[in-house]
């Protein structure tokens, strides 16, 4: 984890020990549930990610954000084409939206700016 000043914030940059240890985390869930309907695989890794991603999406990670979501996407699609016992990832059997709306894989990765949040409503002009 790289701690960066900038102006009054503290920015957390993900880097690849993390992202390695999170990946390692995730293999073993993977691994643990082979024979597990995939249901059952994304209600284990959805609280882990969310945890991750909501601790380094203060800081410059978006890079990070998109290996470790395309990461588990490709571990997804692995998954179902084994359940179904057939070879590839099975890009045209199953789109993304399937897998994030229908299935609720994680999908919230975006960064969150704490300078661009406004602590303070600006007031509502009376005419």
């Amino acid at each position: 984890m790289i701690v960066m000043p900038s102006m009054d914030w503290t920015l957390l940059r993900a880097e690849i020990k993390e992202r390695t240890a999170q990946l390692a985390k995730l293999k073993e869930i993977f691994r643990q549930n082979i024979s597990q309907p995939v249901e059952r695989v994304i209600e284990q890794i959805n609280p882990i990610l969310r945890g991750w991603v909501n601790y380094f999406a203060v800081g410059d990670s978006s890079e990070c954000f998109s290996f470790v979501r395309d990461w588990v996407e490709k571990k997804v699609r692995g998954h179902l084409m084994r359940a179904r016992e057939r070879s590839g990832l099975g890009w045209k059997r199953w789109s993304r939206k399937w897998l994030y709306e229908k299935l609720g894989l994680y999908n919230d990765y975006r960064l969150r700016r704490p300078w661009s949040l406004l602590k303070v409503q600006p007031a509502e002009s009376v005419t």
